[in-house]
């Protein structure tokens, strides 16, 4: 009886942390549909809208130039995805499965990167992006995150959870190191590569203060820039910015709905091991 009665209380708690933590984004969706005539801040909160209106996403295409924004997202994900996720592997492939004086210190000295405030060494990214030219250029907001010492761990940690033996039995029918990661071990870890994508998906699709600092020129503007555009000086069409917040979240929702099926396992493979 006990048991039964902590069982249900397990799920009463659960799902009034479910409903306080999704009530914000039903309020944003319910917003981005309310015309004119609805009271955005009645209280208590109107979900559902007297007047529906779809066309206030339209609305956002035609208040700002979404659709170029997105192209620039897109870009800059889809590269940023790429160099992470191959730099990463090819870093963390010798610190994981070979055997070399001061490997340990170096992975140490990888991890204690992650210690670092990120606004820290923006000042320094700035200045070393503007000299080399890569102001409101793809490259400039695509390098500084080019490779993560995350990352690199994630893929450590994969790696070491893949027995030895297949590793000896490609030596010794001639493979070489390159052979072995991209034939042996790359197809083992595709878990936690596709966890690596949609961590790296996620935090640059919606990174904002970086891309802030390194682009002003509105055409090379990525999908969070955008969006705050629809914010006005004197007056905020909550309409249309929940609208267009809505819409900049589309992207991240597909790409995890197109590989949920490795991202927990990936996310969970050889966390402990070492």
């Amino acid at each position: 009886m006990k048991r039964s009665l902590a069982v249900i209380a397990n799920y009463v708690l659960l799902i009034l942390v479910t409903i306080i933590s999704v009530a914000p984004f039903i309020w944003m969706l319910s917003t981005a549909f309310k015309g004119p005539g609805d009271d955005i801040f009645a209280f208590p909160p109107r979900f559902i809208p007297s007047d529906p209106r779809p066309g206030n996403f339209a609305a956002v295409f035609k208040a700002i130039p979404l659709a170029r924004y997105f192209l620039n997202s897109f870009i800059i994900v889809g590269v940023s995805i790429a160099l992470n996720v191959a730099l990463s592997l090819l870093a963390a492939y010798p610190l994981a499965r070979m055997k070399f004086r001061g490997s340990r210190f170096i992975f140490i000295a990888i991890l204690s990167t992650m210690m670092i405030p990120t606004q820290l060494v923006m000042i320094p990214n700035f200045v070393l992006t503007v000299q080399l030219g890569l102001k409101n250029n793809y490259l400039g907001v695509i390098l500084p995150g080019a490779v993560t010492a995350f990352g690199i761990f994630l893929m450590r940690q994969a790696l070491l959870a893949i027995p030895s033996s297949l590793e000896e039995a490609a030596w010794i029918d001639g493979a070489g190191p390159g052979r072995i990661l991209f034939s042996v071990l790359m197809p083992l870890v595709k878990p936690t590569t596709a966890a690596l994508a949609v961590f790296t998906f996620v935090g640059t699709w919606g990174d904002f203060l970086w891309p802030l600092l390194v682009i002003d020129k509105d055409s090379m503007l990525t999908v969070p820039l955008g969006v705050q555009k629809l914010q006005g000086t004197f007056m905020n069409d909550w309409r249309l910015i929940s609208a267009g917040t809505i819409l900049s979240m589309v992207p991240i929702l597909i790409f995890f709905c197109f590989t949920q099926r490795y991202f927990i396992e990936g996310a969970m493979t050889g966390s402990v091991k070492e």
